[in-house]
């Protein structure tokens, strides 16, 4: 101990070691050997040294990094087309132009006013809060208001009806063939994820099934029925197959979660999807299914057939969406839906207040896939051939994307989302080259998904739930 003691104060002259502590002027032995065992304590600044961050990991450096980035990004996207003789040709071309910086600079330029420009910050959140003050205040006058509400909804109705009269044809066969139909696969969607909170990423096998039906009612396929219905009344039968088909997959799955449902349901899509495919002697195969008839109605005196103007099917497809949607509200309103919501929040808290999860979970799988089937019957009518490729996985993702986008749970926001995001790549044709325009829908998913992930227009509950999420 004493040698120990020794080789402290014979430290050489001009050494750095902080002194001994000084607060006795003549320290017992005891104290000594004690203060030789103890570590040198750091100093404040030291301390402070090592609390500080680096600057490239302040807040500041960060949103310039990646703001930078945005820009690169940003030109590569608006850059030149790639090529496939020169796999680095869009990117040559872009990293050696005038574009590159150009976005860079003005990501540079709106970073400086976010972190320096005080007054012009305020200005624009100023006017942010004026453009939407008139927005907030529409949920809650609603509310009081009923009547102002059927008079909207009725507005909406006359715009939808009326308002395709002005356009042209191929903008009313999108409206059709993409907007129309996807808000039917959205609409069902929404019932199993949105409500009941069952992850369904094969959900595009009811739509095919749907279709199929209608061709084998139809007498198209290579499989005869044992006698052809009117093509209206497909509609029913495809919902009810979809129906049955939706029970027959639930039944022995629903006792799975998330990811596991998820699997199963991929796995599902690829069997339906091979089956119409390898089939040939049931399906058509590759070939495919033509000559699926057209709706007609003949009741009595009435005679009318749906032809190939899309204005006829645009009609028919705002009547069945305002049909389900009534539904449907008074569906998620009564002890059904509020048992959905119950199970989507916490399925075992569910199933000890006594509920039967597995039968409210299938009961939400198979209206899901009826109204999968409407919209398969509807489509395999008005474009009169369908082949497996017309129902690939991605449509899946797409729908399951449309849902979130416009708020899962929320029937306004599922219509307002799917509307916007199935017309997106067509309204960007003449802007945008066709190889990149799901390349824009995807940027927009990741800047909605950041900045608001509770949708568009979320269900109150699933606004409820993201704050207190963000909160904590």
């Amino acid at each position: 101990m004493s040698m120990l003691s020794d080789t402290r104060t014979a430290a050489p002259t001009g050494s750095t070691a902080p002194a001994a502590p000084t607060a006795s002027t003549e320290p017992t032995a005891y104290s000594a050997s004690t203060a030789s065992f103890r570590p040198t304590r750091p100093s404040a600044e030291a301390l402070a040294a090592l609390r500080r961050a680096p600057w490239y990991r302040r807040p500041r450096w960060r949103r310039l990094c990646a703001l930078t980035a945005v820009g690169v990004l940003l030109a590569v996207m608006t850059g030149e087309q790639g090529s496939g003789a020169d796999l680095l040709f869009s990117l040559r071309t872009t990293f050696t132009g005038p574009a590159l910086w150009a976005w860079t600079g003005a990501a540079a330029a709106l970073w400086a006013v976010a972190e320096f420009g005080a007054a012009p910050r305020r200005a624009v959140a100023c006017g942010a809060r004026a453009v939407a003050a008139p927005l907030t205040r529409i949920r809650p006058a609603l509310d009081g208001r009923p009547r102002l509400r059927v008079a909207l909804v009725v507005a909406g109705l006359a715009a939808a009806v009326f308002l395709p009269l002005l356009f042209d044809r191929s903008t009313n066969q999108v409206l059709v063939d993409w907007v129309g139909i996807y808000i039917l696969l959205a609409l069902g969607l929404n019932v199993v994820i949105g409500w009941a909170g069952l992850l369904d990423l094969g959900f595009v096998a009811f739509f095919a099934i749907g279709s199929y039906s209608t061709a084998f009612w139809s007498g198209q396929l290579p499989v005869k029925p044992p006698f052809e219905l009117n093509p209206f009344l497909s509609i029913p039968v495809a919902m009810l197959t979809c129906l049955l088909a939706g029970i027959l997959l639930g039944a022995p799955t629903l006792r799975l979660r998330g990811d596991y449902l998820a699997i199963v349901t991929l796995g599902f899509h690829e069997i339906i999807y091979l089956f119409a495919k390898n089939a040939e002697s049931v399906t058509g195969g590759s070939l495919g299914v033509f000559g699926i008839p057209h709706f007609s109605v003949d009741i009595g005196p009435v005679h009318y057939r749906w032809g190939l103007d899309p204005l006829d099917y645009l009609w028919l497809l705002i009547g069945l969406i305002t049909g389900l949607v009534l539904v449907f509200r008074k569906l998620v309103r009564s002890k059904i839906g509020r048992t959905w919501e119950a199970i989507r929040e916490d399925e075992v808290a569910a199933a000890a207040h006594g509920v039967d999860t597995v039968k409210y979970k299938l009961m939400a799988f198979a209206i899901g896939a009826s109204t999968s089937g409407v919209a398969g019957a509807v489509y395999a009518s008005k474009v009169g051939f369908i082949n497996p490729e017309n129902f690939p996985l991605l449509y899946s993702v797409l729908v399951l994307a449309y849902v979130i986008f416009g708020g899962m749970g929320s029937i306004p926001g599922v219509l307002l989302g799917a509307a916007l995001l199935a017309y997106l790549p067509h309204g960007l044709k003449d802007v945008v080259d066709q190889k990149d325009r799901f390349m824009y829908l995807g940027a927009l998913l990741v800047v909605m998904m950041i900045y608001r992930p509770q949708g568009l227009l979320p269900a109150r509950r699933r606004r409820r739930t993201v704050r207190t999420r963000e909160e904590s």
